[in-house]
This record gives C-alpha cells, structure tokens and sequence, in this order.
C-alpha cells in the first residue's frame, strides 16, 4: 500500500458526559456518550444498541429510543442548552456524568472511540467495518509540511459503503476546496484512481528530499498534454485549481509529482 496519505494537524477541544443507568437490581453502568463542540454548540450521541439481558422488556424499549430522541432534542435546543437540562432534570434511574473535555480532531471518530472506552467495545473488521487514518497532512491551499506516513487508527466506514483495500482517511487543512471541503474535514479517498484524471479532486504528492517523506496537495486536477510521436503523448502542464475562488490555481512541473489518490467524500 502506498505510503502517501493525509494527516491530523490542529485538534479543537470537546466536551463530553457519559449516560448511566442504575435499574433496579442491576448495577450502575454506562450506556452511552454525548460528545460536543462547544464552539459550534453542535452535540453528538451513540447509546447501546441493545439492552437484552440489562433491562425488563418496558424498560429496554424506551432506553432503545433514546438516542434518536437525544439526537434530535441536541439539533433542536442547541447542544449547550441541552446538556444543561439533561443534568437539571435526569433522575436515578438515568444519570449523566461529569464534563470532561478531550482533543478533537473528529467528532464522530472520537465519540466512537470515547465509547469503546467507556461503554462497550466495538470490534474492527478492517475494509469490512472500518477504513484507516493515515498520519500525513494534506493541504487545500499551498503543499504541506514534509513528514512521513503512518496509518495510526481505523474509523468506522460510513454506513452502507462497499469497502475495498484501497480506500484511507484523512484530513485535509485549509480554506482552498470550501465549501466543498471544509478546512479540518475527515476525508474518504481511493488510492491510485484508473482512468482519466481530468477534473478529478486529487491528493497530489511531492517527494521531499528525505526517503518516504514528501509534500501534499489536494487540489483539482487538469493537465494539457502534447503529441509526442510513435502514438504517444506526454504532459506539457499540470494544472492544480482550488474550489473557493479567492484562492489562485498554479501551475506545476509534471516532474517530481505524482497522483495518489483520489478524494471521494467528506466524512466529518
């Protein structure tokens, strides 16, 4: 697998309570997390699935309802004013525990792993239920930093996806590819796109002066080829154009770059 891919760089502060019950002749444990970006005032949740063998029948269908009446009382209150009732107005039963706050550098890859650490361990498949996120910056404006690659956790696949060996995540930086592809965003991409290249959204690499470090870009990508003889053709220009026009697009040397990958969609 190539070693060319995208990577975290600045990390935004979350706050974060666990949900617990305390049933009746059950002990006290962890149902559930709510994560939320204080900033925004947006909120994320994930609860257990499935109370089988911890709750009556009454009590598991409503605690199975609770996480889609969680999630739309956090779009409609505002996450900050809800987290303030929920602590107001929760019995025994269900509690909420203290803040905490974590670094973010995705909120859904960090409620899920604030999940498994704190409510039930969710088991990786990998390219079956989840994708890696590889340690490498990419940028939407100049080309990144120069580092080396490292895949460094798998984030669960969005849903419905058929999943192939060839498909990463990372992040992409900067303000050159909104609103398309906003600034810090998680990204799904394939690696090595087949066929035409022409007007695709690219993650485009420079190798650097040390080995398996390089630079990175993702850009949209138009090249102008020139006839060559003998049935070939050559690049005489390679085009890397931002999607916010207040960026400019520039031109690069077809030597010493090359294409890795192909962006696909914004996760987070």
């Amino acid at each position: 697998m190539p070693a060319s891919v995208v990577s975290i760089t600045g990390r935004r502060e979350g706050t974060y309570v666990l949900i617990e019950t305390a049933l009746p002749g059950q002990p006290a444990r962890n149902i559930g997390v709510i994560l939320i970006d204080t900033a925004l005032d947006r909120g994320w949740v994930r609860l257990r699935e499935r109370y089988d063998g911890l709750a009556d029948p009454d009590d598991a269908e409503v605690l199975e309802a609770l996480e889609e009446d969680i999630r739309a009382k956090l779009a409609e209150n505002g996450a900050a004013a809800f987290l303030e009732l929920l602590e107001d107005s929760l019995s025994n039963v269900l509690r909420v525990g203290e803040r905490q706050t974590v670094a973010v550098d995705a909120f859904t890859r960090v409620l899920d792993r604030l999940y498994t650490e704190h409510v039930e361990t969710v088991a990786v498949q990998p390219f079956r239920t989840h994708v890696p996120l590889y340690g490498l910056r990419a940028a939407a404006g100049s080309l990144g930093e120069e580092m080396q690659s490292a895949a460094e956790d798998w984030v669960p696949a969005p849903a419905g996806m058929k999943l192939t060996p060839d498909l990463f995540v990372g992040h992409v930086v900067g303000h050159s590819m909104e609103p398309r592809i906003p600034d810090g965003s998680l990204n799904l991409f394939r690696f090595n796109p087949v066929g035409s290249r022409q007007n695709k959204i690219l993650l485009i690499e420079r190798f650097g002066v040390l080995d398996e470090t390089a630079r990175y870009t993702v850009k949209k990508y138009t090249s102008r080829k020139v006839y060559s003889g003998e049935d070939e053709w050559r690049h005489e220009q390679i085009r890397l154009e931002p999607l916010n026009p207040e960026f400019e697009a520039w031109d690069v040397d077809p030597e010493g770059f090359a294409v890795v990958a192909e962006w696909l969609r914004v996760i987070e």
